[in-house]
């Protein structure tokens, strides 16, 4: 299931529309201008299951050359089981516009996804009708509430391209009509190309850098807003916009693969296949209840649908194969230089050790120098006490060996 808050920037319509009552026999027609912001559910998959869908359902994106006229004309028969529809413009997105449907019942709702989800809107043109089933929409007139997931939801983008390059249990689309790879030309179709991510995987003469060092090398973008920040081989730009923001989901722009912050893996619908290096989509079913119908790009072929499986099979291992020999040289290098660093550490234990015996050593040689000093200038005292005494029993003996003489005369 999908939450949706609309930034509403409409201030002369109120913020919230009853869909849940028929007030007269037609339905409701309604236009807001406003930015969106749509959640998916981070604890299950976002493919329909009898327990995720609603009478509510929402368009992701409509193609400007549609009116509105011709959406409702497009409807076909549904419309008179429509309560009300909300036409969503964003004055950002000067290609496309969203639309919201309540319908009376969940059998008219299942009805309808399943007639127009994965349908062109026209058969000459490349846009897919969409559709999502939504737990709850929310308007606001704030910016800030309406960037805050709400608890167990994970924001995605609104842009119909970037969605169907995430796989189906996070994008909650099944299947797609065309690869939107680096070479395809498909999303300049988009009037304007109001999607930034799009922008940068089309215009391949630019060359993009990191929003914040410039660099120019492992750069990622992030496919909710479009930030350019470098990757965690490089000041890890693109990782710190996830921590500020929230946005999980990153697009590598060399590989066009997209990773999850979160859940530390990749999420991408596409694979690169190992013969030609072109994207090769995970889905390779028909979308069509009948088989090979012959227009959606995949064939009920035993020996195509083989050598495409056997193809992912050989990409995703070189794809886990590369991740792994890069993880593990990036811990070759950091057990190197954990090495080096107790090297380093074990040589300035020994170097303080030899310096402190030394100097203890020392002390000892000082200590026993002062006291040999001493006993020298003791020996040396009474020496000369020895001396000064000698010359005075001299001069006694002097005196009395005078004194007898003189007696003996």
């Amino acid at each position: 299931m999908f939450i949706l808050k609309v930034h509403s920037v409409d201030t002369n319509k109120p913020l919230f529309f009853d869909l849940s009552k028929r007030s007269n026999p037609n339905p409701k027609f309604s236009e807001r201008r406003g930015v969106l912001h749509l959640y998916g559910s981070t604890s299950q998959t976002s493919l329909p299951s009898p327990s995720s869908r609603s009478t509510l359902l929402f368009v992701i994106a409509v193609p400007n050359y549609l009116s509105t006229d011709d959406f409702i004309r497009f409807c076909g028969s549904f419309i008179d089981h429509v309560i009300g529809l909300v036409f969503i413009r964003n004055d950002g997105m000067e290609d496309r516009y969203s639309v919201l449907i309540k319908l009376d019942d969940q059998s008219t709702a299942d009805e309808f996804y399943d007639s127009f989800n994965g349908k062109r809107f026209s058969p000459s043109e490349a846009e897919v009708c969409h559709i999502l089933f939504m737990l709850s929409v929310e308007y606001t007139e704030s910016a800030e509430i309406a960037c805050i997931p709400p608890n167990g939801f994970t924001e995605l983008p609104t842009c119909p391209i970037c969605l169907e390059r995430l796989d189906p249990d996070t994008s909650g689309i099944l299947g797609t009509l065309c690869d939107h790879s680096f070479q395809c030309s498909c999303p300049s179709k988009w009037t304007y190309l109001s999607c930034q991510v799009c922008r940068f995987c089309q215009q391949q003469d630019e060359n993009p850098t990191c929003s914040v060092c410039g660099t120019l090398e492992i750069l990622w973008v992030c496919i909710i807003c479009g930030f350019v920040g470098c990757g965690r081989y490089k000041t890890q730009h693109a990782i710190k916009h996830w921590q500020d923001t929230q946005h999980r989901y990153s697009l590598d722009l060399r590989t066009k693969e997209i990773w999850d912050y979160v859940g530390d893996k990749y999420v991408h619908r596409l694979n690169q296949s190992k013969s030609d290096e072109k994207m090769v989509d995970m889905n390779t079913c028909c979308l069509s209840g009948e088989g090979d119908c012959g227009t959606c790009g995949h064939s009920e072929d035993p020996g195509i649908s083989g050598a495409l499986f056997s193809s992912k099979v050989e990409a995703i291992m070189d794809e886990y194969n590369h991740l792994l020999a890069t993880q593990l040289e990036t811990q070759r290098q950091y057990y190197e230089y954990q090495l080096v660093e107790a090297k380093s550490k074990i040589e300035s234990l020994i170097s303080e050790a030899v310096e402190k015996a030394v100097t203890s050593r020392m002390q000892e040689i000082q200590l026993e120098l002062e006291k040999c000093e001493g006993g020298k200038n003791y020996v040396a005292n009474i020496n000369r006490d020895l001396i000064k005494n000698q010359e005075i029993f001299r001069k006694k003996v002097k005196d009395t060996e005078e004194r007898y003489v003189v007696c003996f005369l």
